[in-house]
């Protein structure tokens, strides 16, 4: 499917369907992250073919895209991956959501790296999933974060980016530095308007999209229709020209 053929969303609207997805819907974001999660754990699981042994490092921010990485986490170890976790901020600073898929996470024995120890070494590593900063980005990333993304840019592991490569813009596309380099992104819901913009690409690589089960009602509130966009598979690729 071409990435002109979905709809899609600014970051106004799509915060505005999360919280309508919460507030008036009653679908918490508890589910939303594991949805989200899981799908990215599909993705990885594609990507790599055969799992048991793979060694993936786990990037992990505070919010919302943290704690989807870290349901992939642990779905990925699970199926027979090692895993490292590494954190761009410490556990007291994560938001309550994230920091209980952190618990779980930690409960199962994964390693976890906190934000005081260096980047980790990633060169050995099959894949990187990129957790790190969402939708909701505002400025250039800072600190410990932006030493993440350096130096998974740096690893030349192919990355896999949740919803928006850290550093992107996902309003207008705009890259900052430093910003990710993504091999595949999976944004969730709908594309957000900046994965679009053509000085992204560098930055997406290939987009696929994941449901995360927003009824129909509330993309038509916005005046979308997605149509069939999910009813054959829950992750979609967009495939440019």
């Amino acid at each position: 499917m071409r990435p002109d053929e979905v709809p899609a969303v600014s970051v106004g609207q799509m915060r505005e369907i999360d919280r309508r997805m919460v507030e008036e819907v009653g679908i918490t974001l508890e589910q939303m992250m594991e949805n989200a999660g899981r799908a990215l754990a599909e993705l990885a699981r594609r990507a790599l073919r055969e799992l048991p042994g793979r060694r993936i490092t786990v990037l992990v921010g505070s919010g919302g895209n943290g704690g989807g990485a870290l349901v992939a986490a642990r779905r990925l170890s699970i199926w027979g991956a090692q895993i490292s976790v590494a954190l761009a901020t410490s556990p007291a600073q994560m938001h309550p959501v994230p920091a209980h898929q952190l618990a779980i996470v930690t409960a199962m024995g994964i390693e976890v790296l906190d934000s005081t120890a260096p980047p980790p070494e990633m060169a050995r590593s099959a894949l990187i999933l990129d957790g790190v900063l969402g939708y909701s980005l505002a400025g250039a990333p800072r600190g410990h974060a932006a030493a993440l993304i350096a130096a998974a840019n740096a690893s030349h592991v192919p990355i896999l980016a949740l919803d928006v490569p850290s550093g992107l813009s996902a309003e207008t596309g705009q890259p900052f530095a430093p910003t990710i380099r993504a091999h595949q992104t999976l944004t969730l819901a709908l594309p957000k308007l900046g994965l679009l913009v053509r000085d992204a690409r560098p930055y997406v690589g290939e987009l696929f999209v994941a449901d995360i089960s927003v009824p129909p009602e509330l993309y038509a509130w916005l005046g979308l229709v997605i149509g069939s966009l999910y009813a054959e598979t829950d992750i979609v690729s967009l495939a440019s020209d």
